[in-house]
């Protein structure tokens, strides 16, 4: 996959440079040439990133098994952030592959997640649930950060056998 996208890329560059060089074409036409391929390589560098295991912004689902946890605290030169790697919940089953999510660091969210990954070590695994935040009344709009979701864990219950 790699090398089909660096071809392709290779290619766009490739046609637009013949195109800007050796084609009759207006002024306006070659700068809005110039225009769009910008935009496309920075939307495809979105794009392959959100691909390559980075870690999503995007929100988490709404229900999740919680596989690992990086925590970077915030210092007075950086933000700091919460990483976390889940695997979705469909249809009662985990997802076949996980996902990585970037989260705003909270110290609340920090000791939730740092509980919950001493559970998982000690083989306890966690389930997770997203829910959006309880809202004020108003316009939505007016109040920005909003749409924050409330993160909630607790142990996967037990699976009951049948009786033999």
């Amino acid at each position: 996959m790699t090398l089909s996208l660096v071809l392709s890329f290779t290619a766009l560059v490739l046609l637009a440079a013949m195109s800007l060089l050796w084609s009759r074409w207006p002024a306006w036409l070659k700068g809005l040439l110039v225009v769009s391929v910008t935009c496309f390589y920075f939307y495809a560098d979105d794009v392959v990133h959100r691909m390559w295991g980075w870690p999503s912004p995007d929100a988490m689902p709404e229900r999740f098994v919680l596989l690992a946890v990086v925590i970077d605290e915030p210092t007075s030169k950086r933000v700091g952030g919460l990483y976390v790697w889940v695997n979705a919940i469909e249809d009662g089953k985990p997802a076949v592959q996980p996902r990585a999510y970037s989260l705003p660091y909270s110290k609340d969210l920090h000791s939730l997640l740092n509980d919950g990954m001493k559970k998982v070590r000690e083989g306890v695994t966690q389930l997770g649930t997203t829910e959006p935040k309880a809202r004020k009344e108003g316009l939505a709009w007016l109040r920005p950060g909003n749409d924050e979701t409330a993160i909630k864990l607790r142990d996967m219950p037990v699976p009951q056998l049948p009786e033999k």
